[in-house]
């Protein structure tokens, strides 16, 4: 495929000599509108509970970059931009503990860096300029000192081998270890806010030379995420066997001493040992601990349990919760956590003493990320309702009603973007399938209407309704034109429980047809459906069941497979994540060569009738592109219509803004065609909409 600006210009030269078409006009607000919709993020309040920092994420049209930025909302007052990156952007604010100063990361140069910024404002100082960058940091609770994990750097012995014999890598085998470092961090006696701690004193007379960070870890491990210990005393953090993506199915636990750099086992094998959090009083430590079943680790919940650090047995708690948890905090009220229930996402309390569960009614239905201050009273909150964009709230962590400081919602303003519900119906083994069902702003119970079906990737995501979608399907204007967009929740979404989890293992693909399909029967049941309308896409695994879809059904119009898996076979030995694969289908190619075949669109090419749009990233790991090489070529030798879109350098996702608008007019084209019977081209000026 050509760059975006080429694919423009493209069109823009032989569109002139193209035959007259018909060019479907856009309903509704642009693609461009709803790609460029500012979404909000990493809410973290300070330790008064006074203030909130958080993060908003912006598109850059002309450098063809998303860019975040932090923001902050005063007590009473209105939010405003706290930083302002020229180059790339700012995230993970971190109050310091006595709410005089917010740390962040940004890349301000070649690597990222740890920057800190007054809470009122002022030119942002840099505090570490390593050269292999920083990862993520924490403040000590004394805020005198800032840990960091950092990669090792690149050995000698490496950097001769390329200089001899060129760049070459053995798989599984080369990789750099992540560490601990710590920074101390003298705010008493930095500059004003106005002055400029520079990296060099050389270059400025009136420059503040940076600390020197000191290493806390080294050995033949790599760090994952890490706590420090209220008391400052200890960092509890995972230890894994490598910086190699699979690496966390090794992951323990250790302690590390900041005094003597002592560190030592806190949990260790078999199971797979994560996320540490400490008590308030630094005597306890959460941890999540997966399950005695390794071969299950993709579908199967997480448990959580608490343990003596000074020793003694682990205790379990919420064993009540059947689904797989998140943002989990303890603070002196209690264990805080989210977790899902079907389309929802609450916030939970745990009692430390009993491991008993309790819901709270803070926030809107979908609580995305949560923090609270240090006394643990008062909390910020991402969430999102039905009709609105995720804003962030605060609020006392009790209350029911906690007060919404954003307004990203006023973006979609006298947009018709129709409604949306949650509907369910029995799939074909008798098994209750939920999905979401978007009607367009003037749905007419009478009229029969075009049906477009989403499918979720995963296979644990899980849709909910929304105001608003983006990414690359124009659900918006496909509202605007009158259609039904349904989004099932299909078996091995999240919010249903683990049971229901793992009810597509060894069924891939057909279990989730089931339930595509009897949906779509659902809907065509309540006489609502143009059944000669229709159509089917989806990303990643809804990639691979609308794939399956295409090779399995012809009740659809089109189809679109958007990094979707077509043969498992070559999916297992090309992706980064081969466990996946073994542990949903229980076997490889080699001990089970059935069941690889039973579940792949390949083996059915032959009964392939449905026009199909493939979309993939040159690049992806996950789902390698030889997957869609395989679908494209087979369903040409069947006589398929078809066509391949390959968007360069990208990997899984298309994460630049305007290939993904170029994604969306592939998808806008392609059902025009075959469910509409319109003929579309792309506009010859990206700015404008035919």
């Amino acid at each position: 495929m050509w760059s975006i600006s080429l694919f423009f210009l493209f069109w823009s030269i032989i569109s002139r000599a193209l035959p007259v078409t018909y060019a479907q006009s856009v309903s509704g607000p642009s693609f461009e509108d709803v790609l460029s919709l500012r979404s909000v993020g990493n809410p973290m309040i300070s330790p008064n509970g006074n203030d909130v920092a958080f993060t908003i994420r912006t598109v850059d049209w002309e450098e063809n970059e998303y860019d975040t930025e932090i923001w902050l909302a005063p007590d009473g007052e209105e939010p405003f931009q706290l930083t302002r990156t020229a180059d790339g952007s700012s995230s993970s604010p971190r109050w310091s503990p006595d709410g005089k100063w917010i740390a962040f990361a940004a890349t301000r140069g070649e690597k990222q860096q740890i920057f800190v910024i007054r809470p009122n404002g002022g030119e942002a100082q840099a505090i570490t300029d390593t050269e292999e960058g920083v990862g993520s940091f924490r403040w000590s609770p004394d805020g005198s000192r800032i840990a960091f994990s950092m990669s090792d750097p690149e050995s000698a012995e490496m950097k001769d081998r390329k200089e001899q014999f060129g760049d070459f890598e053995e798989e599984d085998a080369e990789y750099r270890q992540n560490h601990l470092w710590m920074i101390d961090v003298q705010t008493d006696m930095w500059p004003a806010p106005q002055e400029v701690r520079c990296v060099d004193e050389d270059d400025d007379e009136n420059c503040t030379s940076l600390p020197e960070p000191t290493r806390l870890t080294e050995g033949d491990f790599s760090v994952g995420g890490f706590r420090w210990s209220p008391d400052g005393s200890m960092i509890a953090f995972e230890r894994n066997e490598s910086s190699l993506l699979l690496s966390f199915m090794s992951t323990e636990l250790s302690l590390l001493t900041l005094d003597s750099k002592e560190i030592t086992p806190l949990v260790t094998g078999p199971n797979i040992y994560s996320q540490p959090t400490w008590s308030p009083d630094s005597k306890s430590i959460l941890y999540f601990a997966s399950q005695d079943d390794s071969t299950a680790l993709f579908y199967s919940n997480d448990q959580i349990y608490s343990m003596p650090v000074n020793g003694g047995p682990s205790k379990r708690l919420a064993a009540g919760l059947d689904e797989d948890i998140a943002n989990i905090r303890w603070t002196p009220n209690g264990i805080f956590l989210l977790a899902r229930e079907k389309t929802k996402r609450h916030l939970y309390r745990v009692n430390p003493s009993t491991g008993g569960i309790s819901k709270l009614a803070a926030g809107p239905d979908r609580i995305w990320s949560v923090n609270f201050s240090a006394d643990g009273s008062k909390m910020a909150l991402t969430g999102q309702t039905d009709t609105t964009l995720a804003e962030v709230y605060k609020g006392l962590f009790n209350t029911s009603e906690p007060t919404r400081i954003t307004d990203l919602s006023s973006q979609i303003t006298g947009w018709e973007t129709g409604s949306s519900e949650v509907v369910s119906w029995d799939s074909y083994d008798g098994t209750t399938i939920e999905g979401v069902l978007h009607k367009p702003k003037d749905f007419d119970l009478d009229n029969q209407h075009p049906l477009l079906v989403i499918i979720h990737g995963g296979p644990t995501g899980v849709d909910i309704p929304s105001a608003v979608l983006g990414y690359v399907y124009p659900v918006t204007q496909w509202l605007a034109k009158g259609a039904l967009v349904l989004r099932p929740n299909y078996r091995g979404s999240a919010g249903y429980g683990e049971a229901f989890r793992s009810l597509n293992v060894r069924n891939l693909g057909i279990g989730d047809a089931w339930d595509v399909l009897s949906g779509v029967d659902y809907l065509i049941d309540t006489g609502i459906v143009d059944t000669t309308r229709m159509g089917a896409m989806g990303w990643s695994q809804g990639g691979y069941i609308s794939a399956f879809l295409t090779t399995n059904t012809d009740r659809f119009n089109a189809i679109s497979v958007g990094a979707g898996i077509s043969n498992w076979m070559t999916y297992y030995v090309n992706t980064d994540i081969h466990p996946f694969t073994r542990q949903y289908l229980k076997g490889t190619p080699w001990s089970d060569p059935e069941i690889y075949a039973l579940t792949s669109p390949m083996t059915t090419i032959n009964d392939a009738k449905t026009p199909t749009l493939i979309q993939h990233g040159e690049f992806d790991k996950r789902v390698p592109i030889p997957n869609a090489y395989e679908l494209y070529q087979g369903l040409q030798d069947v006589g398929v219509e078809t066509k391949l879109l390959v968007y360069k350098k990208f990997g899984h996702g298309i994460s630049r803004p305007k290939e993904r608008l170029a994604a969306v007019w592939h998808n806008w084209q392609w059902f025009a065609k075959h469910v509409w019977g319109e003929d579309v081209t792309l506009p010859s000026n990206p700015d404008e909409e035919e």
